[in-house]
């Protein structure tokens, strides 16, 4: 069995399709399809059951490509081990990131980061925040960005920022009051979306009062909640980030919650335990850092990432 031989048996389960996967590693699908199955033959097994309308692996299979993508993961640590030792900042670069969280980070870090590390290949995926950790445990992604509080035995949370909520109130409600006292509007339209706004830490969380309000929409996007609010009223919570996307007239629904109310979300990254690429690491803090508003960085990132 060769290393060639995992990347083939990888693609093919990633995709699930020979047609992609053999278009992501160059080769046509019947030749693909030909090295898959010499190298079932090789192996006495079947790895993956096909079909007309699915490839998709069979037990043993699983067990085969979980073994592939950890040995993959430790020969790419040879080279990562090598430009390390030489102080380059160069080779592939895999971000995971969560979907409400990469609207306000990422556009103006690939910009940046591309410019100042043309050597590094770098690609983003935008995944909820479990798949982010699996990614991570299983060596398909290099480093996460999601919300703080997941946890693996293999993999390392480092606080990130904290941010906090803002409430963003239809025109007709409470545009007088300078502050919001989440008891003021129990009884209007909660306008909700899960993912982001449901904060383990949070003092006032919307989810603990999500059965009050006369009605809860998930949306899928923040944009989609402020929107549901112009048009039918009550209110929701935004990201402090999330206010230069507010047109002039927008801005003047948004309020602050009262002091008394702890409402914030809090961000962290996340790497393998055995994770080596420190200078790659290094070089994407220090970029988000001149992104992301000095006053939510956590304290500790600076001595975690060893930046001083």
């Amino acid at each position: 069995m060769t290393l060639q031989q995992l990347k083939y048996i990888i693609a093919i389960d990633r995709y699930r399709n020979f047609a992609k996967a053999a278009a992501e590693l160059d080769v046509t699908q019947p030749t693909l399809s030909a090295l898959l199955q010499k190298l079932e033959d090789e192996l006495g097994v079947r790895l993956f059951e096909r079909s007309n309308k699915s490839v998709r692996p069979t037990a043993i299979g699983e067990t085969v490509i979980m073994q592939a993508e950890k040995v993959l993961c430790q020969t790419e640590m040879i080279s990562e081990t090598i430009a390390e030792q030489k102080g380059e900042v160069s080779g592939l670069l895999s971000i995971g990131i969560g979907p409400s969280i990469a609207p306000y980070i990422m556009p103006w870090f690939i910009k940046k980061y591309t410019d100042s590390y043309p050597g590094v290949k770098l690609t983003v995926n935008e995944m909820r925040g479990e798949m982010v950790i699996e990614s991570i445990r299983l060596g398909k992604i290099d480093i996460g960005i999601a919300i703080s509080g997941n946890s693996a035995p293999e993999v390392v949370e480092i606080p990130f920022y904290c941010e906090p909520f803002l409430v963003y109130v239809a025109k007709d409600c409470l545009l007088k009051m300078p502050a919001f006292n989440p008891a003021d509007l129990l009884h209007e339209k909660m306008w909700i979306m899960k993912e982001s706004q449901c904060m383990r830490e949070s003092a006032f969380s919307f989810c603990k009062t999500r059965s009050i309000g006369q009605h809860i929409y998930e949306a899928g996007s923040i944009e989609t909640l402020i929107r549901i609010v112009d048009i039918n009223g009550g209110f929701t919570i935004i990201p402090e980030m999330h206010l230069p996307f507010l047109t002039d007239s927008q801005r003047e629904n948004v309020r602050p919650i009262e002091g008394r109310y702890v409402s914030r979300r809090c961000v962290s990254i996340y790497i393998r335990k055995d994770f080596i690429r420190h200078r790659m690491l290094k070089s994407m803090v220090e970029t988000m850092l001149s992104i992301i508003p000095p006053k939510m960085i956590d304290n500790g990132l600076l001595d975690n990432i060893e930046l001083r």
